[in-house]
């Protein structure tokens, strides 16, 4: 796993789950998730909320 850099890490999918962030406030982000990331395996709608997307 690598370390993320990017300025808004603080909304990646990673940080809002590790802050236990409300599931209903994470639906938004994954519904038609069209991205996941290759560190940690999550899926998001747009690639901006994660480490290191890769198209699905």
């Amino acid at each position: 796993m690598t370390t993320c850099t990017h300025v808004n890490h603080d909304e990646h999918m990673c940080m809002l789950l590790a802050k236990k962030t409300d599931v209903e406030a994470l639906k938004p982000i994954v519904r038609d998730a069209k991205f996941i990331c290759k560190n940690c395996g999550r899926a998001a709608a747009e690639a901006e909320r994660l480490c290191a997307p890769v198209a699905l």
